[in-house]
């Protein structure tokens, strides 16, 4: 109805502008045109917007109706986006950790994985409770590793994320000491290791130095837990002025700053052990 009523409009302001054209009146009728040419160009234009929100809508109105599921997709489809949700709350919770769900969703099984200098070595799973309050709960974790005091300095029951990246970094250094130990054993058949514990936060190494294959006594320990490589190394020899010497003393600083199976082949390098 609009379109046939803009058109009646436009007709009858052409009609005008013809007749006033064939009399070719004076100055204020040509005036009186021009106006009216005004009015039909903007007509003409308020014409062609209406008729192109129309066919948007119908647009808008087939586009809506293809789209709607039928009524038996459309529980399914709630409930996967319900699942979503859910998921996305538990990876948000556990600060990107991979993780399964439990016992119905009240619990989380989380996948700690370890490496050393880029190969994966281990990897450990715990369970977290949810509900109804977050805690931890069956868990393949090496009982030396201190769960409940890394909850409570991470604050477990608000930044459930921030404890398991501590958590992440105690086990990847303990793997870390243990391979370094394994790399040891390996490489370095003249290095003999004579103490070492479960958590490999003590080791007790003996070098054989050159040339009158004199023996060394090496302590090194690690007294951050979350750290592969050791805060003290400490050197014990019968002759008491070797350790003292710049050499070693540059040793010791090596060992506390390399990963120790490195330092051991630099120190092979440069003929300080054989």
């Amino acid at each position: 109805m609009e379109n046939t009523s803009t058109n009646g409009v436009l007709t009858h302001l052409s009609l005008l502008e013809v007749r006033a054209l064939s009399r070719g009146g004076p100055e204020p009728q040509r005036s009186r045109v021009r106006e009216l040419r005004g009015e039909a160009e903007e007509l003409r234009g308020v014409r062609d917007q209406l008729e192109a929100e129309i066919r948007a809508r119908k647009r808008l109105q087939e586009l809506r109706s293809s789209a709607d599921p039928p009524a038996g997709e459309l529980l399914p489809l709630m409930r996967r986006h319900s699942d979503l949700k859910q998921r996305l709350h538990v990876h948000h919770l556990i600060g990107g950790f991979d993780a399964v769900r439990t016992r119905q969703g009240r619990a989380v099984c989380v996948f700690v994985q370890t490496a050393y200098e880029g190969v994966f070595l281990e990897t450990f799973n715990m369970e977290l409770e949810l509900k109804p309050r977050v805690q931890i709960g069956r868990h393949n974790i090496p009982p030396f590793i201190p769960l409940q005091s890394l909850a409570e300095q991470s604050h477990l029951q608000t930044d459930a994320g921030a404890f398991l990246s501590m958590l992440s970094q105690h086990l990847n250094a303990f793997v870390g000491r243990r391979r370094q130990l394994q790399l040891v054993q390996e490489q370095h058949r003249s290095v003999e290791v004579m103490e070492s514990n479960l958590l490999c936060s003590v080791l007790v190494l003996l070098f054989t130095a050159p040339p009158e294959k004199t023996a060394l006594l090496c302590t090194l320990k690690y007294a951050d837990l979350g750290s592969c490589l050791p805060g003290q190394v400490h050197l014990d020899c019968e002759d008491s002025r070797l350790p003292e010497s710049p050499e070693w003393r540059s040793c010791c600083d090596t060992l506390r700053k390399t990963p120790l199976h490195r330092a051991l082949a630099g120190m092979k390098k440069s003929r300080m052990i054989l």
